[in-house]
């Protein structure tokens, strides 16, 4: 026995639901994501880089230091300790 109603050939009762579904997901799919790094944020991504008289300051201790030329300010160092938790410039 074939049961066929009227406009069964091709009926599909979720479609509807299916291509709302379609509808609702596309505008999603056409955003995109963007990113914006703020001026501070640049500054501290170029403070990151050490300019050219810094690494020559570093080079000339690394190479005292291996020469065993590297004298330590034991006052100075203590100085600026104090100073930079006692929050003076």
């Amino acid at each position: 026995m074939k049961i066929n109603g009227p406009n069964h050939s091709n009926f599909n009762p979720y479609q509807k639901q299916m291509n709302k579904q379609d509808e609702v997901k596309q505008p999603l799919k056409q955003q995109q994501d963007k990113v914006e790094i703020s001026s501070a944020g640049k500054a501290l991504q170029d403070s990151g880089k050490t300019n050219e008289t810094r690494q020559n300051y570093i080079n000339e201790i690394k190479s005292q230091v291996e020469n065993g030329n590297y004298k330590v300010d034991h006052q100075r160092t203590a100085g600026n300790i104090v100073d930079f938790f006692s929050d003076k410039k």
